[in-house]
């Protein structure tokens, strides 16, 4: 019996280990993106320079 909870455990966690994974690819690539377009994106600031879209 406890062989069979210990499997059924292990199985739980690495079930939830790749359902976050998975989760954190994506959400990597949507900032990837968003990252990506800021770049593409930006307006010019004074004197014609390109200014930063971002404020950090």
């Amino acid at each position: 019996m406890i062989p069979l909870l210990v499997v059924l455990l292990l199985a739980l966690i690495l079930f939830g280990a790749g359902f976050a994974l998975k989760a954190l690819w994506w959400i990597a690539v949507i900032v990837l993106v968003v990252w990506a377009l800021g770049f593409v994106l930006r307006s010019a600031g004074s004197g014609g320079r390109r200014a930063r879209w971002y404020r950090w």
